[in-house]
């Protein structure tokens, strides 16, 4: 049994600056409940987002006990948060992708500036070993927020025609990031994905249903759930499940925002798995608070404001 999950950290930094905790005891408290939830799900490799310094990757780590193998993307966004890989298991080979697939053109971000042909932040592929001779290519994201900032730093607009605006600028890169993400999908399974194990894990900033989390499943159709969920068509070769469907009932969001429950992270895997997955879940026991626009807000949090996803595979 494999366990891959999928955790954003909230602002991982250390104590200080702007997005830092205030104080040592509210970073060490921070450390102490994420590792806590870490160690209950036991997982083999962890996808992980919001990792403001290496360094406080690291203090977790340690946190952790035993022997972690790390790698993360040297491609951090402008308030230095990036993604990453812990893992049990060594990690053979890795990639960091930012730039959009081609031809995918450049997008419009702001009202005025350049264009941009680059993802927020990068993407990571790792390549684990669970076992001699078996491997498994986890690819780590975070996609563009929904949650809108504004020029100057605001978190609220002058007016509703500029929310309106920076909405698309956002949706536009989202877009862009998820073709992107289903470039390194059709990359890695090669088009044999029937015997190519791939994992796709993350923060997507948008539900099952977003147009933009359904470009990176690929094909349409066989969706779980449907009578061809398990059907073998042509499709099979380049296709991405999400495993939402499997989560039990209660569990079918990771954020809480303005007090809805959203789905924002994901876990999706190619055919080579998908009649290996021995369970799926979402950690919302512990409870979640519900968030504002503001990522500033929650400094001393003595936890994260996403759930970790997590899926146990039999290889």
């Amino acid at each position: 049994m494999v366990v891959v999950g999928t955790w954003n950290l909230e602002n991982l930094y250390r104590p200080g600056g702007e997005f830092g905790p205030g104080s040592e005891e509210a970073y060490r408290a921070k450390l102490a409940a994420m590792a806590t939830t870490i160690n209950d799900i036991a997982p083999d490799a962890l996808g992980v987002q919001e990792v403001g310094q290496p360094e406080a990757l690291g203090d977790l780590v340690k946190e952790l006990g035993g022997e972690w193998h790390t790698v993360l993307s040297g491609h951090p966004d402008t308030r230095g948060i990036r993604v990453g890989v812990i893992s049990r298991v060594p990690v053979t080979a890795q990639t960091d992708v930012t730039a959009f697939t081609a031809p995918l053109a450049a997008v419009q971000t702001a009202d005025t500036g350049p264009l941009t042909g680059q993802t927020s932040r990068g993407m990571l592929a790792a390549r684990i070993e669970p076992s001699p001779g078996v491997t498994l290519d986890l690819v780590v994201v975070h996609l563009k927020s929904k949650l809108l900032s504004f020029p100057g730093g605001r978190f609220q607009p002058r007016d509703e025609g500029e929310r309106a605006r920076f909405g698309a600028y956002a949706l536009y890169r989202r877009a862009a990031e998820a073709t992107t993400l289903r470039g390194m999908a059709d990359r890695l399974m090669d088009g044999q994905g029937q015997r190519r194990p791939v994992v796709v894990v993350g923060d997507f900033n948008d539900e099952p249903q977003a147009a933009t989390t359904q470009i990176v499943l690929g094909p349409p159709g066989s969706e779980l759930g449907t009578p061809g969920a398990f059907r073998p068509d042509r499709g099979d070769a380049s296709r991405l499940w999400n495993l939402y469907s499997m989560l039990p009932e209660g569990e079918g969001f990771s954020r809480v925002h303005h007090g809805r429950g959203e789905l924002i992270d994901h876990i999706m895997v190619s055919r080579a798995l998908l009649d290996k997955v021995d369970e799926m879940r979402s950690v919302v026991g512990h409870g979640l608070p519900s968030v504002t626009e503001d990522p500033g807000a929650r400094k001393d949090a003595a936890d994260s404001d996403h759930a970790p996803l997590y899926a146990r595979l039999r290889l």
